[in-house]
């Protein structure tokens, strides 16, 4: 990167992190540091939730599972905006009646002690674990732009979420983050309109777009019923609106950033902000990366994105063997290109449907044989080394971020994948820190705690999560896209933690042993079933969870008898 890179990237990070300090400066109270000053309006609340899921992970990940997979992906949301009006509608109102510091609080209430450490302790382990994830992703940033060690890369980027999550809290998160979807904003749109700009002389936007559709890349809809199919309408529908109603419904990094609003109306309509514009965002990253995937059609693709990785093994003993596939693998981009040149050229003259069909068949024959020389390539690397990740599609965007954007544009879109990371990381670490406290610490040892104590081990329990994150995202390369990892993970709790809220609010007379005993028997029955069965597609878990918690704790209540010792208010209309 060029000295105005380095200027535009420490610029934006230093500015917007020292004005959530400067701005959260003499904040004193307990409930002032863990849930806020309860005077957010709607905009900073749409973009708050919208900043805190969209991680670094999105702008890193996203476009390469489009470059990889095309369009479907975005089905993964289809159940957002129901899962949205539900929270709206039933979650809002308990919480904000009974004004919680925590959504297990809630559960604490409506059924007893353990019920809510059940809902907390699920939520730790999930969320602190998918934080891991989220500090290795700009841990890749730097580790490419830099050529440092990864595992260096990660202890410091985790260090320095753990010092600006420290210093604010949940404020310094809540007013921070809509500078940073500013910056995101800006900068993924510089990046949509330079890709287009560096597609070659001749090739428009709409040829791009029926090049990708050429690929199969456009099909953002699979009707089928095929359970073992990770995206399909269906599981979009169904299994994305039990994950989205978990996440936003139950998730503290979530309910943390809709809690701190001005009154009920403005946190339902920050809800319903991300209702209306969270599909076209993530259909906007990915048709990103399906451009990605037309523009390496054209310009000179590498067999492996992950520059560092390959070239290290390049120069180590044995690697004129990997120079030998790259060999072979430019010669089969330039025969593509070629046969993609003359397909785009038999459109342009006018040709018949059939040589139309003929010469697209040719460019896709081209593309199935470099494609086996780069699964090739990645069979030579894990040979070489079994330890390393040959899944290379998180390393597309950030590979043509630093080859093909043009001076003071990098610092920028590097500033959007900090933004991010530092968003979201700040957002769950300051979740993870106020639940412990709250439903742990506070609730079981030291419930007469006062404030500034509070304070102290909500900053104390906020590190050692970032600690706890940092060990995990050690490991994070073992997983596949970082997308769909965070997805998968989310998947296997979040199904039974939402089945206890459901449990909670419609089924009045299940007391708190019998949602107890059959959240922890559901939840080890989706373990299981995902640890032992391929053919079920995860966000299905979702709904299997869900469903399980519920069926099982209305079946066990008359067996176990009992009823919950409280009933919370009704909520407020």
């Amino acid at each position: 990167m060029s000295p105005l890179d380095y200027g535009v990237l420490v610029a934006t990070m230093l500015g917007i992190a020292f004005y959530g300090m400067w701005k959260t400066r003499g904040q004193r109270t307990f409930q002032d540091y863990v849930k806020g000053e309860s005077r957010v309006s709607w905009g900073t609340i749409g973009l708050g939730v919208m900043a805190t899921q969209a991680s670094a992970i999105t702008f890193l990940s996203t476009p390469g599972q489009g470059f990889e997979s095309g369009l479907g992906f975005v089905q993964n949301y289809f159940g957002m905006p129901f899962a949205l009006i539900v929270v709206a509608a039933l979650f809002l109102p308990f919480y904000q009646r009974l004004k919680v510091l925590t959504a297990y609080e809630y559960l604490g209430r409506r059924f007893d002690g353990k019920t809510r450490l059940l809902g907390a302790c699920l939520f730790l382990l999930q969320r602190g674990l998918a934080s891991g994830i989220t500090i290795y992703a700009p841990a890749i940033v730097l580790s490419t732009v830099f050529g440092w060690n990864l595992d260096l890369t990660i202890l410091a980027t985790g260090a320095l979420a753990i010092v600006y999550t420290v210093s604010g809290g949940n404020t310094a998160v809540s007013i921070t983050q809509k500078y940073q979807m500013l910056v995101i904003f800006a900068g993924m749109a510089t990046a949509f309109i330079i890709m287009l700009l560096r597609l070659p002389a001749g090739v428009s936007t709409v040829d791009a777009l029926h090049i990708a559709g050429g690929f199969e890349k456009l099909n953002a809809v699979n009707f089928s019923f095929d359970l073992n199919e990770r995206y399909t309408l269906w599981s979009g529908i169904f299994g994305g609106f039990f994950l989205s109603l978990s996440y936003f419904g139950t998730d503290q990094s979530q309910v943390g950033r809709y809690l701190s609003g001005t009154s009920l109306r403005e946190s339902r309509l920050g809800l319903m902000f991300n209702a209306v514009f969270k599909i076209p965002m993530q259909a906007f990253i990915l048709l990103l990366g399906v451009l990605l995937f037309v523009f390496y059609q054209f310009a000179p693709a590498p067999v492996f994105f992950d520059r560092a990785t390959w070239r290290q093994h390049v120069a180590a003993p044995g690697g004129e063997a990997l120079q030998a596939i790259e060999a072979r693998y430019t010669v089969l981009v330039g025969e593509k290109r070629a046969a993609l040149e003359a397909w785009m050229k038999a459109r342009a003259d006018g040709a018949s449907a059939a040589e139309i069909a003929a010469a697209r068949d040719v460019v896709r024959a081209a593309h199935t044989r470099s494609e086996a020389v780069r699964k090739e390539a990645k069979e030579a690397l894990r040979a070489a080394d079994p330890g390393v990740k040959v899944k290379d599609s998180d390393y597309v965007f950030i590979t043509f971020i630093l080859e093909q954007l043009p001076v003071g544009v990098v610092g920028l879109l590097i500033a959007v994948i900090f933004a991010a990371a530092l968003s979201s990381v700040a957002a769950e670490l300051s979740a993870l820190g106020s639940t412990t406290v709250v439903d742990l610490y506070r609730h079981v040892f030291r419930p007469t705690s006062g404030d500034g104590h509070g304070v102290v081990m909500s900053k104390v329990f906020t590190a050692f999560w970032g600690l706890v994150a940092i060990s995990f995202a050690l490991f994070a390369r073992l997983a596949e896209n970082l997308i769909e990892a965070v997805n998968i993970l989310g998947s296997l709790f979040y199904g039974v933690v939402l089945g206890l809220f459901l449990v909670a609010f419609l089924l009045r007379r299940v007391g708190g042993t019998a949602v107890f005993t059959g959240a922890l028997l559901s939840q080890a029955t989706v373990l299981v079933c995902y640890f032992t069965l391929d053919r079920v597609g995860y966000l299905w878990y979702n709904l299997i969870g869900c469903a399980l918690c519920v069926l099982t704790s209305a079946l066990l209540q008359p067996l176990i008898g009992g009823r919950s010792p409280g009933r919370p208010a009704s909520p407020v209309a």
